[in-house]
């Protein structure tokens, strides 16, 4: 079988997928390779990859693809790890610099002032890698491991994933796993398993990456309680209506 290439997130919350991928056994064949969620996009999009956890934010410009599992990276309430940070109260708020590393929550945060928080700020955008030296600007969007050490420096703290549930009334969905051609069935499985495997062992998976956990605290809580990975019907909803709000939002 040819070798199935595959990006997947950096970050914390994806572990429970990566752990699957590499020590359930059960799919076989395949290189997988660590990114930042913009470069999960891109690689698929370039076709240097068979298979990526894309952002949501990064699903119109991919063409024709296909959703290739049941999970996904989510939320039903707080995720922690996708924030506004401010020194100033929402309403106050003038400047927001926005984080390189995903497409999703640049588009979200967009959304959200125009629509749920009415705020016109003017938006910055940054060069990768310096989220982590901002820590005395005005306001911030940033994602990932990074939060648990920038959020002590900012008095207000906004949850996009808890604000986009309180407008919308639905789940977010960051990320799903999608290809843009279509592949065998039988990986599909393997692929899916492998992914369920990593959900149904956490414990297992925070020991097997000790030594790369951020300082979030309970490292297991939050892959319990801050991140959903079921892409049920009722967050496919939440995410159709998200790409239509990028779009109107465009228009």
């Amino acid at each position: 079988m040819q070798l199935i290439k595959i990006s997947a997130v950096s970050y914390l919350n994806t572990f429970p997928f990566v752990f699957g991928l590499k020590e359930s056994g059960l799919l076989q064949n395949f290189s997988l390779e660590l990114d930042v969620p913009s470069v999960c996009a891109e690689k698929l999009k370039n076709d240097r990859v068979d298979i990526a956890l894309v952002p949501a934010g990064a699903l119109p410009e991919m063409g024709k693809f296909h959703y290739i599992s049941d999970f996904c990276i989510g939320a039903v309430g707080a995720v922690k790890t996708v924030l506004l940070l401010s020194k100033v109260p929402l309403e106050q708020i003038k400047h927001i610099y926005l984080d390189f590393d995903s497409r999703t929550s640049v588009e979200l945060v967009k959304v959200l002032a125009k629509k749920h928080w009415h705020i016109n700020p003017q938006w910055e955008n940054l060069m990768p890698g310096q989220t982590g030296s901002l820590q005395d600007v005005e306001s911030l969007v940033a994602i990932g491991d990074k939060t648990f050490e920038l959020r002590p420096h900012f008095p207000f703290v906004y949850d996009l994933a808890e604000a986009w549930i309180s407008f919308s009334g639905l789940p977010f969905v960051f990320a799903v796993w999608i290809s843009r051609k279509r592949l065998p069935d039988s990986v599909l499985v393997q692929f899916t398993r492998s992914l369920a495997y990593g959900i149904s062992h956490k414990q297992e998976c925070i020991e097997y990456f000790r030594d790369k956990l951020p300082g979030c605290g309970d490292c297991l809580d939050y892959l319990e309680n801050n991140i959903s990975y079921e892409f049920d019907d009722r967050k496919k909803e939440g995410l159709d209506l998200f790409l239509k709000s990028i779009y109107f939002l465009a228009g």
